[in-house]
């Protein structure tokens, strides 16, 4: 077996005011909080900085999520979570404010963008954008409801996010991409706007819930190509942390690199976590077992 060596960059030398953090791979797998993820967290707060959490799964809502961190032992207000929803809704605020919405999404979605604000329409005719999500009730008939309104009544296509597939212990099911390829492949039209990371969209909704400057912000996460790639659209700090899905080796000719590489959330903290705190987080992953 051959060993592949990458010479990366070394953990981050400094605290910054702002923190983006990615949630599967990151701070847990599953129904599990990584190691250092709670002591981790808990330190830069103590230290001053902002914390928030993004995903691109649109299949629960913010405050969802942040009931699932703070059951895992990281107190999160829903505030603390943006998903690629969110996204969606600071996108539609600022392209189509008063736009009347046919969605093709489950229902959590659909519930959010009405609490938003916004009217929405199952008669073709009467859309001006058509929302694309991850969407597991996707059938003929909303794919056809879709096609009416972009072929023939000239809807512009927003959709949450560029995933293909999205993991699962099973080995994953089709995500957005999949429902966003079928409107495309039978209407000629492309999509606007993937409002979910990597983009701009995702990245300007992060730091406006911040309230800070890109070069002040950074984004810890364990995939280049949404994670890192959506570091380096707005300038921000990417830290790529190796407990999800990217291995070391897959640095090697990757078009996207992180400025830091860590193997755990514990090298984020400069100085290190202390006796105590490595401590408390061995104390969590008995806990978890």
């Amino acid at each position: 077996m051959t060993v592949v060596e990458v010479r990366s960059p070394r953990g981050p030398n400094r605290v910054y005011p702002g923190y983006v953090f990615d949630l599967d791979g990151t701070v847990y797998l599953g129904d599990c909080l990584l190691p250092y993820a709670a002591e981790t967290i808990g330190e830069l707060r103590r230290r001053g900085s902002r914390v928030v959490y993004v995903t691109n799964k649109p299949l629960e809502t913010a405050s969802e999520y942040a009931a699932k961190l703070s059951r895992l032992g990281v107190p999160t207000a829903r505030s603390d979570v943006v998903t690629s929803v969110d996204a969606l809704v600071d996108y539609l605020r600022r392209e189509h404010p008063d736009a009347t919405l046919l969605a093709v999404a489950e229902a959590s979605a659909i519930d959010e963008l009405e609490d938003a604000g916004f009217c929405l329409t199952k008669v073709p005719s009467q859309a001006e954008v058509v929302v694309v999500s991850f969407d597991r009730t996707f059938d003929y008939e909303k794919l056809n409801a879709a096609f009416q309104a972009v072929r023939y009544g000239g809807a512009t296509i927003v959709a949450t996010n560029p995933d293909p597939y999205c993991p699962t212990p099973e080995g994953g099911i089709p995500d957005c991409a999949a429902m966003l390829a079928a409107i495309e492949a039978c209407t000629g039209a492309s999509a606007e706007a993937v409002v979910g990371k990597p983009s701009v969209h995702m990245a300007r909704a992060l730091l406006g819930r911040l309230g800070m400057r890109a070069e002040d912000v950074a984004v810890v996460g364990d995939r280049l190509l949404t994670d890192m790639a959506m570091a380096r659209a707005l300038n921000m700090t990417g830290i790529l942390v190796l407990t999800g899905a990217t291995r070391a080796e897959n640095l090697l000719g990757a078009p996207v690199q992180p400025q830091y590489l860590i193997d755990s959330l514990s090298e984020l903290v400069p100085e290190g976590l202390s006796p105590d705190e490595l401590a408390g987080s061995s104390l969590h992953e008995e806990e978890s077992e």
